[in-house]
């Protein structure tokens, strides 16, 4: 069996990159971008030129929108209904477009984004405006081509006698290509282009005196001058489009915020939804109730405030997160010789005005010739006239029609065309056909004939015309801006005080990382101690703060999270709080709290102190902790742990004090004491440098910040179950990184270790042996001794084992 001739054989690659490339090409010439001379995408097109040539145009009456869909998928558009039917109605909205091309008699959708209804309920006819992107189309004045079925001719583009595509704007998405056009005045756009006729080489700035930028159907405000000229030199930019909002007084001390326009293609819907939701999430506090009053008068949107609320801050809050305030995205790109190009203003004017160039050229052809036609006919006529009996004798004894004919041009050298009018002339009108008249008809056409060629050989004349048209459409249809336009785009800043119902609250940190605030009836309703906590967990923070206050929560592994307190889950007392790895990732699985601070304000002048377990001490300022952008999931590092079972012991955030020093105590009962101003005050990422110089398995229980000067008592716990207390001074001041003095008396059997210490002035501490008794004890019932004592034993270490931990009693900070 041999090949067939006409099958190929082709690569899936070949194949697809082919065809992609062709639907591509389709979709952008025949689809989605509009043409950059009459602004229209070819559904548009085919809509417009069907209605006008079924005459559905403004002047006569309204028609069923499913007759005209019917026709226009028949003889133009072989595609679905329904997107026809799409396209026709939004030509039909007028808070989409700038000047609607169709009038829609029944609902025809809403900026609630609501469907319209079917076409077989609704009405359309052409609007007025449609008429002048039509006009002249009977004149040969545009390419026409075959349709789908070669069975009629559609035209490529509309004459348009104004720049449509600036007037309405476009909107598409193509393949590979977006367009985003903004809509603009009509009689600003037709102004700019009259001065770009007459100054080819406008600059930018000299245009945007008549096309300062946009003008929205839907009105708001614009701000960004600077981006409107940067998208109108380069075809793209990016403004600010927000709402007209005004905020009125109440009575009873309230108020209200009260929106009139909102952004172009903005749902109202979906916002008012929006603005409700953040009322019902408390997202703000202060806002009572969201209204939509919208009716036939126009657009109105209510929110209403509770008393004494931030008004101005509650609006900055629905700008930054809603669309009541959007980003506008310039993106103009529209097909210029069969290709789709990035435009600005200049390259739209520009192609705007050579093709009106050639409607009118194309125009003043087919009326030359027609006049030129009907003048040759008239002076036939005349002459006729003038030798009226001598021409219906020969008429008389002529055979036929044609003999008629041929002796009229033979005998009075009329042409063919001049004898067919007056054989064809009916008997009546020898009566009126009064031969001044003619005569005015005649003079008519010769000064018409004149002022044609007079357009087709002199571009100045053209561009008058132009020009004279223009200023009619405009004449006729201009409207005032609706859209105002700033120069500059307000950055919007939103104080924390409108997002935070300010309330006094009790925060509660534990160990093992729960937090959570609790109202002060709650916990009025409690007592302190039935605080709810798991299992061996022990509470490390608890105090009276605000809800505009703050928190860093520092972890052993020197993680610094930040937490603004009306973030914190607002939990009854009762309850044991939100563990802090539901949101922060990747802490540890051994990992716990360390230290708490609350404030106020970042305070420059403080500085925290780092001490890790392994000798290492660094400073870094409050500053370097301020909100960062996500904090919500990712802790800053505080300090640089250098090894895996490294971890910070202690951490202290200070105003700089000459005076102060550094107190270190090792596990092997070494202590040290050095000025704090030994230590460098380096950036958060930093590992520090070194505290003590440490023994090999060494390792510091815990460091302290003294004075320099005075008496700060120490309590110390060893493992054995003794307790101790001296004073910190009594260890004299060296220098950093020294391998320190003992502070216990070393035994060769069962020495001491140390595995608590800190300040011995107030804190009840909590001892628990290995066997689990527990003992709390006050530090202050014991006498301060010297450096060289191992103090008393508080348990048994014979009955119960070595003590495992120490737990101190939390201080309940409350305001003074």
């Amino acid at each position: 069996m041999e090949e067939r001739q006409e099958v190929q054989e082709l690569t899936l690659e070949e194949v697809m990159g082919d065809r992609f490339g062709r639907y591509s090409k389709y979709i952008i010439q025949e689809r989605a971008l509009p043409d950059i001379r009459d602004g229209l995408k070819p559904v548009q097109r085919r809509i417009l030129y069907a209605m006008n040539k079924d005459g559905n145009t403004f002047d006569k009456g309204f028609r069923k929108s499913a007759k005209s869909v019917g026709n226009i998928m028949g003889n133009y558009h072989p595609h679905g209904d329904s997107s026809i039917y799409e396209a026709m109605v939004r030509m039909s909205q007028d808070w989409k477009l700038r000047e609607v091309l169709i009038e829609m008699h029944g609902n025809n959708g809403s900026m609630d984004g609501d469907p319209p209804a079917a076409m077989r309920y609704t009405e359309a006819r052409l609007s007025k405006l449609s008429g002048e992107m039509l006009a002249d189309i009977e004149k040969d004045t545009v390419d026409l081509v075959w349709n789908f079925d070669d069975t009629e001719k559609e035209p490529t583009v509309l004459p348009a006698r104004y720049p449509n595509l600036l007037v309405n704007g476009s909107t598409g998405i193509s393949a590979g290509y977006a367009t985003e056009i903004p809509t603009h005045n009509l009689a600003e756009v037709i102004d700019g282009t009259i001065y770009m006729i007459d100054h080819p080489q406008a600059s930018l700035d000299k245009l945007m005196e008549y096309i300062p930028g946009p003008d929205f159907p839907t009105g708001g405000i614009l701000q960004g001058k600077a981006e409107i000229k940067k998208a109108y030199e380069t075809g793209r930019g990016k403004v600010i489009l927000r709402s007209k909002t005004s905020i009125e007084a109440l009575k009873g001390n309230k108020q209200q915020i009260v929106i009139t326009e909102i952004p172009y293609e903005v749902n109202k819907a979906t916002l008012v939804k929006k603005m409700d939701e953040i009322r019902l999430n408390k997202k703000v506090d202060g806002i009572a109730e969201v209204r939509d009053e919208s009716d036939r008068t126009g657009l109105q949107i209510v929110v209403e405030l509770k008393k004494d609320a931030n008004a101005q801050g509650i609006l900055n809050y629905l700008y930054k997160n809603t669309e009541l305030q959007i980003n506008y995205n310039f993106n103009m790109v529209a097909i210029d010789h069969m290709t789709p190009h990035q435009v600005g203003l200049k390259d739209i004017l520009s192609s705007y005005i050579e093709h009106r160039k050639q409607v009118i050229t194309k125009r003043s052809q087919f009326d030359l010739a027609k006049a030129q036609k009907r003048q040759h006919i008239v002076e036939g006529l005349i002459k006729a006239l003038s030798i009226l009996d001598e021409v219906i004798a020969v008429i008389r004894e002529s055979k036929d029609k044609k003999d008629a004919k041929l002796n009229l041009v033979a005998m009075f050298q009329f042409t063919e065309e001049q004898a067919e009018a007056i054989v064809t002339l009916q008997l009546y009108r020898l009566t009126n056909t009064d031969i001044t008249e003619l005569r005015r008809e005649s003079d008519e056409l010769i000064a018409q004939i004149t002022e044609l060629n007079k357009i087709l050989s002199n571009d100045k004349e053209l561009f008058s015309v132009m020009k004279k048209e223009l200023r009619e459409v405009k004449k006729k249809y201009a409207s005032s801006r609706l859209t105002k336009i700033e120069d500059e785009i307000e950055e919007i800043k939103i104080d924390t005080q409108v997002l935070v119902a300010q309330e006094d609250v009790i925060v509660s940190v534990t160990r093992e990382g729960y937090v959570k605030r609790t109202s002060l009836r709650s916990y009025s309703a409690s007592k302190p101690e039935e605080i709810g906590m798991r299992e061996g967990d022990y509470l490390l923070y608890s105090g009276e703060l605000n809800t505009l206050d703050h928190l860093l929560l520092i972890t052993n592994k020197a993680n610094v999270i930040y937490r603004p307190i009306h973030e914190l889950p607002d939990l009854k007392w009762k309850d044991a709080g939100e563990h802090i790895s539901q949101t922060i990732l990747n802490l540890s699985v051994d990992e716990s709290i360390l230290a708490v601070f609350p404030y106020q304000k970042i305070d420059p002048e403080k500085t925290f102190v780092f001490m890790s377990k392994n000798g290492l001490i660094k400073q870094t300022r409050m500053t370097e902790f301020e909100p960062w952008r996500t904090y919500k999931s990712r802790p800053l590092s505080g300090m640089k742990l250098k090894k895996a079972e490294d971890e910070l012991v202690a951490v202290y955030l200070e105003k700089e004090q000459p005076d102060l020093d550094v107190f270190l105590v090792s596990n092997q009962g070494m202590g040290l004491r050095f000025p704090l101003t030994d230590v460098p005050v380096v950036g958060s990422k930093a590992a520090g440098v070194k505290s003590m110089n440490l023994k090999e398995k060494d390792t510091i229980v815990n460091g302290l910040l003294v004075l320099a000067e005075g008496d700060t008592p120490i309590v110390i716990v060893t493992q054995r179950g003794a307790v101790k207390r001296m004073l910190a001074q009594e260890i004299s001041q060296t220098s950093r990184a020294n391998r320190g003095v003992a502070v216990l008396r070393e035994l060769k059997k069962q020495p001491h270790r140390v595995i608590y210490m800190s300040e011995g002035r107030t804190k009840e501490i909590t001892l628990m042996n290995q066997k689990g008794d527990q003992l709390t004890i006050d530090p202050t019932d014991y006498p301060i001794g010297d450096r060289t004592t191992n103090g008393s034993f508080v348990l048994d270490e014979k009955k119960g084992g070595e003590i495992q931990m120490v737990i101190e009693s939390p201080q309940m900070e409350l305001d003074e």
